[in-house]
């Protein structure tokens, strides 16, 4: 550590102590060769920081240092990848020359740091940008699988710090990784890191419902615990019996998954009854996992009723991420039901490390498929004609979706996520069969190809030498290559009728003697509002658009076509917030300076005073507020976090309300309406603008859309609400 010398003593401390943490992590995970890789990586980084620079907070060495030792501990990543991730930052930070890092550390961590620096000098302002950053991501995985470990190891240690930076940025990074890295992490089977990932972007971007989950997970541990432990005795003491390895873990869910359950089944905290799993690890030689995993099932299920719907057999046919394991639920006295998860130690290391994993097992079954996934979204994403903004969200939309396992006629077994249709299977055999599929016969009779498939089916695809793609088959697929390959034939298909489209309008503009140039193609996307010129001449050939409508703008003496930019730039977002610099009297302050700003509350949420919000700033409708919970507006985080804007609730004013709707569900006693509408407007005098009840078998549901103060009038409202006899759950909608 001779590179050290020029440091003041306290520095020098710091490092040696960094430097033997992190040799201790690796010491056990790596041979001789490797620990002279890592020592030489230290060295290095050594040599190009600052004593004083900082990074997110935290003294350059020491956050370098504890993101490599994460990537090795956790993430299970080899030298390369640690070598990597311990210099990427002082690299990019002090503008270090790629040719230094190759004399430094050598060609294959600088082949890596250079493919780091291009995904993070992308624009990812645009959904382009976005979308344009996970094209990249995933096309350097056939290359070197170690680029998107690095970046998403990056990304998960950032979020673990995001306390040292500003609300706007925390937001940011939030959402870039709800939207992108948790997803991709999910898809390479690193559980933990997205379970940690998805936890920490909701810490932020829906800290109340974060907040409220955590607590009454604080508040039950000891009685959980407690449970824990009794439910696992009998287990562990029969499989001991049976002379099984094993290790029993009992741990809770993650709060977003248990939020994610809450919001799809509708229901309260207290109405999820998974909110933990045991997982019982056997350790048993490769040739016997599958009979062992089985043995102990059964030994499990001689203690507990099993339920046989819930059963999840992932070691016959492993998940295409390579997740193995055997998952079953099963009910305790009183009630109460749980989620066991069966496998072996090398099962719990893929699922725990994914990717990384993957290199050790290679050419074991599970981890074929993987294999498969990259191959296929490295088609997908390699077609030039791509539309990469559709990328995003077809990856978001694969996160949690089951997947199905159907066969061929030949019996080849092939495996698409839940709901996936005819047209999807027929994509997946090649492109021409998709493009040409007319139906199928699945299990002998005929379907047609929205057909949606199910376990088991056996499927021969039919197809016409007449049938064309339609703009319709985006609705009836879910996987990216069929939506990937429907998008190309029908970008060419438009372009071709395109160029019809431009002819017309050039004879036309000669018939109106007005020039054919830029100018004025560009007078009419802007007034019309198109996209751009394709699409002007598309609907010009297709005839969507008035030719006389055209000529009258163009001709018209004086009048000027309607501009409106396509969207705001950063420069466009300062010019906003900058509007007013005086404290604000409204009850609602952004950013805390300004004033006289157009701003208005999200129709989409309905925010109410006490909300977390923020504000973001549209094209032509001023700042639009948004609760942080917004379905909708977290999208939008993700793909313009430029235009977010700080908010906050001043006091407010005397007199003000919000509309707010309620969704209420119950069993439907005489006088039910009656007795809700005495809660609100005599009990707690508040104003109801409507209210709708719908009666079916005993049951009913209804909506309320009424005024309230703020968040604290609202609570008080819904326990007063859920006290009336007969009423079983009530929420707020959400859009």
């Amino acid at each position: 550590m001779g590179t050290i010398d020029r440091y003041s003593e306290p520095f020098r401390k710091q490092v040696l102590s960094q430097f033997r943490g992190l040799l201790r992590a690796c010491g056990g995970e790596y041979d001789k060769d490797s620990l002279k890789l890592v020592r030489q990586s230290f060295e290095f980084l050594v040599s190009i920081v600052n004593e004083d620079q900082q990074l997110f907070g935290l003294p350059h060495i020491d956050y370098a240092s504890g993101l490599a030792r994460m990537t090795v501990k956790e993430i299970g990543m080899d030298a390369l990848g640690v070598s990597a991730a311990l210099i990427i930052h002082g690299v990019e930070l002090n503008n270090v020359p790629l040719e230094k890092v190759r004399a430094g550390v050598g060609e294959r961590t600088a082949s890596i740091i250079e493919e780091l620096l291009k995904i993070r000098r992308l624009n990812t302002s645009t959904t382009q940008g976005q979308a344009e950053n996970m094209r990249n991501l995933i096309l350097t995985l056939a290359s070197d699988f170690r680029v998107i470990l690095v970046k998403i190891a990056d990304q998960l240690y950032l979020m673990r710090h995001l306390g040292q930076l500003q609300e706007k940025d925390q937001i940011a990074i939030s959402a870039e990784a709800k939207y992108i890295y948790s997803p991709l992490a999910h898809r390479l089977g690193l559980y933990n890191v997205m379970s940690e990932m998805e936890d920490l972007s909701m810490s932020v971007l829906e800290k109340e419902a974060f907040d409220m989950i955590t607590e009454k997970l604080r508040a039950s541990t000891a009685r959980r615990n407690r449970f824990i432990r009794e439910f696992i005795q009998p287990i562990q003491e029969g499989l001991e019996k049976e002379k099984f390895r094993v290790d029993i873990k009992g741990r809770p869910k993650a709060v977003s998954s248990i939020w994610r359950k809450m919001r799809k089944q509708k229901v309260d905290f207290e109405e999820v009854y998974d909110k933990f799993a045991i997982r019982v690890i056997i350790d048993t030689p490769l040739k016997r996992e599958k009979a062992d995993c089985w043995r102990a099932y059964s030994i499990i299920t001689d203690h507990y009723q099993p339920n046989p719907e819930r059963l999840r057999d992932w070691i016959s046919a492993p998940k295409s991420n390579g997740y193995e394991s055997l998952h079953t639920t099963v009910v305790v006295p009183g009630g109460n039901w749980v989620e066991v998860q069966i496998r072996t130690k090398r099962m719990n290391e893929i699922a725990e490390k994914g990717l990384a994993a993957h290199w050790k097992y290679k050419g074991i079954k599970g981890q074929a498929g993987i294999d498969q996934w990259i191959e296929r979204v490295r088609e997908t994403l390699e077609s030039s004609e791509l539309d990469a903004s559709n990328l995003l969200e077809d990856l978001k939309l694969s996160q949690f979706s089951k997947e199905i396992f159907v066969f061929t006629p030949n019996g080849d077994l092939k495996k698409f996520p839940e709901n996936a249709t005819v047209l999807d299977f027929a994509f997946d055999i090649h492109s021409d069969v998709g493009a040409s599929c007319v139906g199928a016969r699945v299990n002998g009779k005929n379907v047609p190809i929205r057909y949606t498939l199910k376990n088991g089916d056996k499927v021969e695809v039919l197809r016409s030498k007449t049938q064309k793609p339609k703009l319709d088959w985006l609705n009836v697929v879910v996987t990216s290559k069929a939506k990937g390959k429907i998008r190309q034939v029908l970008k060419e298909v438009k372009l071709k009728e395109s160029e019809h489209g431009k002819e017309i309008l050039k004879r036309r503009f000669r018939n109106w003697k007005v020039d054919f140039n830029d100018n004025s193609v560009r007078k009419v996307i802007q007034h019309f509002k198109y996209r751009d010129s394709i699409d002007l001449y598309f609907d010009v050939a297709t005839e969507k658009i008035d030719l006389l409508q055209i000529k009258e703008l163009l001709t018209s003496a004086g009048k000027q076509a309607e501009a409106k930019p396509e969207r705001i730039g950063e420069e466009g977002v300062e010019r906003i917030v900058s509007a007013a610099t005086r404290e604000s009297g409204d009850f609602l302050v952004i950013d805390e300076k300004l004033s006289n700003v157009d701003y208005k509350l999200s129709t989409c949420c309905n925010p109410i005073h006490g909300d977390a919000i923020f504000g973001f700033v549209t094209i032509n409708s001023g700042i639009k507020i948004h609760r942080m919970s917004c379905p909708n507006a977290q999208q939008l985080l993700s793909r313009y976090g430029y235009r977010v804007v700080k908010a906050r609730w001043s006091k407010a004013e005397k007199g003000a309300f919000f509309l707010v709707t309620l969704l209420i569900t119950g069993v439907d006693d005489l006088g039910i309406v009656s007795n809700i509408s005495d809660v609100i407007t005599r009990d707690l005098q508040v104003n109801m603008r409507s209210i709708s009840i719908d009666s079916n078998d005993g049951m009913f549901e209804g909506s309320i859309t009424l005024f309230v103060k703020d968040t604290q009038h609202l609570e008080a409202l819904i326990r007063k609400l859920k006290k009336v006899k007969g009423v079983m759950s009530i929420r707020r909608f959400d859009s």
